[in-house]
């Protein structure tokens, strides 16, 4: 492919970076709010990121033929407030704006959180895309949603990618990904052997950790009900309270109350006794006394071959393939078959970052790095689609009798 220059915008440790450089682009400019995020950049790539974007004269940025960019999430995450547009993180977006209407690139390829495509009925979404075709540049008119586990990666991450061309380059090809041929995926081959990992003992569980998810297990090799899809709340596996009044709570929070009633009806006796037992174990309580299973219809099923993530909304289960979506927090996927969380480096494999790549010396910066990166190789897919790989066109521009992102 031809040599290009790009623009990395709140570019974090460089996931865009690793992914242009692949495909002969140059970085010329980079910035991120986050020090921490600067010093790794600059560490890796030898050029140290400029700090506030809100704070950068556009007329200071080098010429350049792309803009990358994965804007600030929080406004339109789940986890966050989802004000969206109207947050001043959201508006962080009209910076991509004002640096795309001053230099003219040729393409920008951005990247957000999956509830973007929703937020707000759609209003947030037609909202970038107007402002998007309103500066010269073609773009999809629906939201393209995309995660590494399509290409065959262990990770579940949906993502929102937006591919943007300059009006008088041409209309963008039609995306197309049948998901009928999703590759399998092994965790194996991210992990490391536990002969390479510095400080194993800092990532094996510990004796309560192990205590709490063996009292996990219990729960679901005994009920006699199908596993359930809702979350498991422990403090609702009782009789109903008829002194309380359910309608005045949220619809969504008195449909899980009435199925975990229902639950406790159907397995009263197992469960009256596993209760009196949590009385015991030091770590069941608030969201550690709560329990996600979302690895599916699974025989003889046991939490020691799954791969598991403590989250505020519970234990939370995936099936042993692949692994939940990184999140930027130090909450990280636990091992099963090892008894341990996944190192740092792990991390990295999982987002596509090189084992060359230089990982901060503390952990809970790491993880909360990789949690905000980008997938490398999504975005390289992405890259070579934008600037028109014969190959990647090729595979996925929608067939003429199928539905397109």
């Amino acid at each position: 492919m031809e040599k290009f220059k790009f623009i990395d915008l709140f570019c974090g440790i460089g996931g865009f970076h690793q992914a242009m450089e692949r495909l002969g682009g140059e970085c010329v400019f980079a910035s991120d709010i986050d020090k921490n995020c600067r010093e790794v950049y600059s560490d890796n790539y030898g050029l140290m990121p400029a700090d506030d974007i809100t704070k950068v004269d556009e007329n200071e940025i080098p010429e350049h033929d792309m803009i990358c960019g994965g804007f600030p999430c929080q406004s339109f995450s789940k986890a966050g407030n989802r004000k969206g547009i109207n947050d001043p993180r959201g508006t962080l977006f009209y910076d991509i704006l004002r640096i795309a209407k001053k230099h003219k690139p040729k393409y920008m390829l951005l990247e957000n959180v999956r509830n973007l495509a929703s937020h707000d009925n759609g209003l947030t979404w037609r909202t970038i895309y107007e402002n998007i075709r309103s500066i010269g540049y073609n773009v999809h008119e629906t939201p393209i949603i995309f995660s590494p586990h399509f290409l065959g990666h262990p990770q579940h991450r949906e993502r929102v990618f937006i591919m943007c061309k300059r009006e008088d380059l041409g209309e963008i090809d039609h995306f197309y990904f049948d998901k009928k041929v999703i590759k399998d995926a092994s965790a194996d081959e991210v992990l490391q052997n536990e002969e390479e990992i510095a400080e194993l003992e800092k990532y094996l569980l510990k004796e309560e950790e192990i205590q709490l998810i063996s009292h996990w297990d219990e729960f679901i090799r005994n009920i006699k009900t199908p596993l359930p899809g809702f979350p498991v709340w422990a403090d609702r596996l009782r009789e109903l309270d008829m002194t309380e009044d359910l309608e005045e709570k949220p619809k969504w929070e008195r449909t899980f109350i009435l199925k975990n009633n229902e639950l406790y009806i159907k397995n009263r006796e197992f469960l009256d006794g596993w209760l009196k037992k949590s009385d015991n174990i030091k770590l069941f309580k608030g969201s550690k006394a709560k329990f996600e299973w979302q690895a599916g219809k699974v025989d003889n099923p046991t939490l020691w071959n799954t791969l598991m993530h403590f989250r505020p909304s519970g234990l939370r289960v995936k099936q042993p393939s692949h692994f939940p979506a990184l999140v930027a927090i130090t909450q990280t996927s636990i091992v099963g078959e090892r008894r341990r969380f996944i190192t740092p480096r792990e991390c990295a494999r999982l987002q596509g970052f090189p084992d060359t790549f230089k990982i901060p010396a503390n952990d809970r910066v790491a993880y909360k790095q990789f949690g905000n990166a980008v997938n490398v190789d999504v975005v390289e897919l992405f890259g070579r689609f934008l600037l028109g790989d014969a190959d990647v066109v090729r595979h996925y521009t929608k067939p003429s009798n199928l539905a397109l992102f």
